[in-house]
């Protein structure tokens, strides 16, 4: 057994996830691989967006404390 096969003998893909990784890689041309990452990032981006506006919001209708009268 060589070390590839010792590698992924507990792996029910027996180590073809990899190969097909790479398949795609390969046959993805750069232009394509620039869109989907400028993808990501706008992903991230948005998300970020998101979570400053909830957190604005947040902090812009906190409320204060009620009054109690002491006697």
């Amino acid at each position: 057994m060589n070390e590839e096969q010792k590698a992924h003998e507990g792996c029910f893909c027996h180590g073809a996830g990899p190969r097909v990784s790479n398949a795609f890689r390969s046959c993805w041309s750069e232009a394509t691989k620039d869109h989907f990452r400028t993808s990501r990032v706008e992903f991230w981006k948005g998300l970020r967006s998101l979570i400053d506006e909830h957190i604005e919001r947040m902090s812009r209708t906190q409320k204060k404390g009620s009054t109690v009268p002491v006697e």
